[in-house]
């Protein structure tokens, strides 16, 4: 029988808690947008659509949901101020990593990613970060506070974390410093020719890897269901192949999916999103 709350509707076994070795954490806050507006819905879109997939990968020749994947229910932190959202969602990783679980967080908007590589940092003291996004995120201030979706990345390099930035194709006069003292390590999506520049990523990361996706690092041809689109971006099967490939070579150990912005009608974004869950946890667990 389905279990239709969650993701992929698994049925037990396979979702047990207690035997799960994946948990899908659904963190729908949306407090500090800045233009396109719905990324509190993303989560059950994204749990909506995956329950339309194939569970068997034909790519990786397995079931993956055999590794147990467990959906908690959404975090109450829709309305709360961004501070206490943050507060919660570092709370819960907690929580998780102590039982050894792999975080798989769905947003929500950006902002609440720095409270996740907090308490992974915790556990993986020399974790390192790949970010796909369009956006660097690194300005220190966005709207009169420094938690804004637009200064996710700041935040996480504030903790100390080395960060990999792949698609970036927009940035701002504010971000000019903390942009330039990352250079050699951001990716800018129109250098992406080919497939050498993989080898530059990964060469740049460190042996553990928490992934952030901010869909609007996608071509918005494929992913237009987001608050902040920019041209250009990353295909489907560039982006695959790129974390295909850090899967193998390094250890991934937890990741998020944010800024997905439902569009009533057009379902192709949410199972892209969906997909794209599925595909990396296989690869974490290939």
């Amino acid at each position: 029988m389905e279990n239709s709350e969650n993701f992929g509707a698994i049925e037990s076994p396979f979702d047990e808690y207690e035997k799960a070795k994946v948990v899908v954490l659904q963190a729908p806050f949306e407090g500090t947008v800045s233009y396109g507006k719905g990324t509190s819905k993303g989560p059950r879109a994204i749990i909506e659509a995956s329950k339309n997939m194939e569970l068997y990968d034909e790519e990786l020749e397995k079931n993956t949901f055999e590794v147990g994947i467990h959906t908690l229910p959404e975090l109450q932190i829709k309305d709360k101020k961004v501070e206490e959202a943050i507060d919660e969602v570092y709370q819960k990783a907690q929580q998780l990593l102590s039982k050894g679980k792999f975080i798989v967080m769905l947003g929500g908007e950006h902002s609440i990613t720095p409270a996740l590589v907090k308490a992974y940092k915790e556990k993986f003291p020399d974790i390192s970060v790949l970010q796909i996004d369009a956006h660097s995120d690194l300005r220190d201030e966005h709207d009169f506070t420094k938690f804004s979706h637009a200064c996710a990345m700041k935040r996480v390099l504030d903790l100390g974390v080395n960060i990999v930035q792949v698609g970036i194709r927009s940035t701002s006069e504010e971000e000019k410093e903390s942009f330039q003292k990352n250079r050699e390590n951001i990716f800018m999506a129109k250098d992406l020719v080919g497939w050498t520049w993989i080898n530059e990523v990964i060469s740049r990361l460190g042996e553990n890897v928490f992934i952030t996706i901010d869909v609007d690092g996608l071509d918005p041809r494929i992913m237009p269901s987001t608050g902040t689109p920019e041209p250009g971006g990353l295909g489907w099967y560039k982006t695959i192949q790129l974390l295909k490939r850090v899967a193998k070579e390094k250890k991934v150990v937890g990741f998020d999916v944010v800024e997905l912005a439902p569009i009533q009608g057009l379902h192709a974004p949410d199972f892209l999103a969906a997909k794209l869950v599925y595909k990396l946890i296989g690869y974490a667990f290939s």
